[in-house]
């Protein structure tokens, strides 16, 4: 490899390292739009399905639980 090639290559590297790094600003940029774009709606209404759903598990659980008391 003579010395035209390794300039290339660095060439080619820095190009690489400058895309990837405007790339990730980007990123940050959308996710940090995505995470102000929901409401305190959005965030009450999380808090229900998730309470839900640990209800729902119990419930599952509990039966389960139940069954197994039952079959021995």
């Amino acid at each position: 490899m003579d010395d035209e090639d390794l300039k290339r290559c660095l060439d080619m590297l820095d190009d690489a390292v400058d895309f990837l790094a405007e790339l990730e600003l980007e990123l940050k940029d959308e996710q940090k739009d995505e995470l102000t774009s929901v409401g305190l709606h959005d965030l009450y209404d999380m808090a229900e399905d998730v309470a839900e759903s640990a209800r729902i598990e119990r419930a599952e659980f509990m039966l389960a639980r139940r069954q197994t008391e039952e079959s021995l």
